[in-house]
């Protein structure tokens, strides 16, 4: 197996922690490694052959956190134009490597997963079941909550000598919150995660019959031999910014879904963060030096300078202070921070 990193994005909704330059998948979120690092050390279990696929600003950071690699693991993305270029950059690399039959995973470096276990174990076997069926497999989360953050996939029948395989019915948009409940009654949806495994083949296979575009830009990219000319990034730039999911697979009509056997975050907004990290008896978890608190309850504060930190009597809140800016929010609502970070980024 070929496991892809797609380690892109800036993190928005977790400004100031977050920044153009040092985005979330760099930070140290969740426990002494950061999510990057973290997500390498899951992959390592799959496979040797990994790849990791950072925005060119970013890829001194990323190689600096993984030392590991070598320069042939890296495949820079020129500029940020979405995860079907991202995709499509990562399989004219591997066409060009690695051959066409092996099944290749592509995951996130911004997840936050716990049971390491169950992650390889649904890997494999949608690795399998892909090579087997010649399919793209892929994985989707159990919901445990009515979530309108997430798309959903839609359970089909079983995959016959696949037992917990099912073929795919339909793709929801992220839904209101009264449909999302009966999403969670109906137990058949599962959250899509953006989580996927095919070979070559079956991918190109894929663009041909329903992403007509996205195949040509692909044959294109494998055309360009030099991935670090100007010729080759002019190109990428061109390129139309689309999300896989939109692009291909969406619109592929003979696909198959897992249900992951591990559980699963997107760390996208401090009440996720929160979440993902211990607290106290008062439903605080803190982090830095310098920080007074007194008589808080379910906040999220961190304290990233030397200067000191006082918080008091505050309920369901974000503090947030670091040499980027201080961040000061109702925690229920923190994922606005997306909206205000991106006209800070605008500004600077």
């Amino acid at each position: 197996m070929i496991v892809v990193i797609i380690a892109g994005g800036f993190g928005t909704r977790l400004w100031p922690l977050s920044t153009n330059n040092f985005p979330k998948q760099l930070l140290k979120l969740t426990n002494e490694l950061t999510m990057v690092q973290n997500t390498f050390k899951r992959a390592k279990l799959l496979s040797e052959d990994i790849l990791v696929i950072p925005e060119g600003s970013h890829i001194a950071h990323i190689k600096k956190q993984l030392p590991e690699l070598s320069s042939e693991q890296f495949i820079v993305e020129p500029t940020r134009k979405g995860t079907a270029n991202c995709v499509i950059e990562a399989l004219a690399y591997i066409q060009k490597k690695h051959g066409s039959s092996e099944p290749v995973a592509f995951i996130h470096a911004d997840h936050h997963i716990r049971d390491v276990k169950g992650f390889v174990k649904t890997f494999r076997s949608a690795a399998e079941i892909s090579a087997a069926m010649s399919k793209i497999v892929l994985i989707g989360i159990e919901p445990t909550n009515p979530a309108t953050g997430f798309g959903y996939i839609e359970k089909g029948q079983e995959e016959e000598g696949f037992r917990g395989s099912y073929l795919v019915d339909s793709f929801k948009e992220k839904p209101d919150f009264t449909t999302a409940k009966k999403y969670l009654k109906a137990g058949n949806y599962l959250w899509n995660c953006g989580y996927f495994v095919g070979s070559l083949e079956v991918f190109l296979r894929e663009m041909k019959e329903n992403a007509p575009q996205l195949y040509d830009n692909y044959l294109s990219l494998v055309k360009l031999n030099d991935f670090h000319s100007d010729e080759y990034k002019s190109f990428y730039a061109s390129l139309k910014p689309e999300a896989i999911d939109i692009a291909l697979i969406e619109k592929s009509k003979n696909l198959l879904v897992l249900p992951a056997a591990f559980d699963w975050m997107d760390v996208g907004s401090f009440r996720d963060l929160h979440e993902a990290n211990e607290s106290d008896e008062n439903g605080n978890h803190t982090k830095g030096n310098n920080i007074y608190s007194l008589e808080n309850e379910n906040a999220y504060i961190r304290n990233e300078t030397n200067n000191p930190l006082v918080v008091i009597g505050l309920d369901n809140v974000v503090v947030v202070n670091t040499d980027d800016g201080i961040l000061v929010a109702r925690k229920d609502i923190s994922h606005k921070v997306g909206e205000v970070s991106k006209k800070i980024q605008e500004s600077e």
